[in-house]
């Protein structure tokens, strides 16, 4: 599963950067906030995606190599791991679920905003709060009365947010990050570890 969606992704996004048509897919194949209110996109589109779809479709647009290379990366080694422990099909629920909590997330944020979110980085940020949660090392130590648990998943998610801050820093195809939509995704993966863990296990 993992390696399939990393292969589809990696097609569709690549297609659309060659193709030059990169504006246009990131309006009618993005997700953009305002489109829930009713708002019209750009004329001259040569595609739109149902406004519901396109947290799903967004993931397959990147802005740039870069941008790209960096979250298959991130998608393959956490997710290759997680779909041993919990198997194919909750790699899908994950990844899913992410890309509808970035949405809702980011949408959450700036429910007016005409920007469009794509890439894949909100779906992959369910995958890496979940593998975070299930295979991260527990270093780090309470602080007053937050437990050393909470300290050590907010240590991650602020690691994984800061290196797609430094990807937007570095103009890599210039990409603009979406804080809410990795918030939304590393919350969702978060929520979801332990019962889809549960889950597979529920016969053993």
């Amino acid at each position: 599963m993992t390696v399939g969606i990393a292969i589809a992704t990696a097609v569709a996004s690549v297609l659309i950067l060659v193709s030059g048509g990169l504006s246009a897919m990131a309006y009618g194949a993005g997700f953009v906030p305002v489109r829930l209110a009713g708002a019209a996109l750009p004329d001259g589109l040569p595609l739109v995606v149902p406004v519901f779809l396109t947290p799903l479709t967004a993931t397959l647009v990147h802005g740039g190599i870069g941008h790209l290379v960096f979250n298959l990366i991130m998608l393959v080694y956490c997710g290759r791991l997680l779909e041993r422990t919990l198997g194919s099909a909750a790699i899908a629920v994950l990844y899913g679920v992410g890309a509808y909590a970035a949405a809702a997330a980011q949408w959450a944020f700036d429910p007016a905003s005409a920007a469009p979110m794509i890439g894949a980085s909100g779906a992959i940020s369910a995958i890496v709060g979940a593998y975070a949660l299930l295979y991260g090392e527990r270093r780090a130590k309470a602080i007053g009365p937050v437990p050393a648990d909470v300290v050590h998943i907010a240590w991650l998610a602020a690691g994984w947010i800061g290196l797609q801050l430094l990807i937007g820093a570095a103009g890599m195809g210039g990409v603009t990050v979406a804080i809410g939509a990795h918030i939304g995704g590393f919350v969702a993966g978060l929520v979801l570890a332990r019962p889809l863990l549960l889950w597979r296990y529920r016969d053993a």
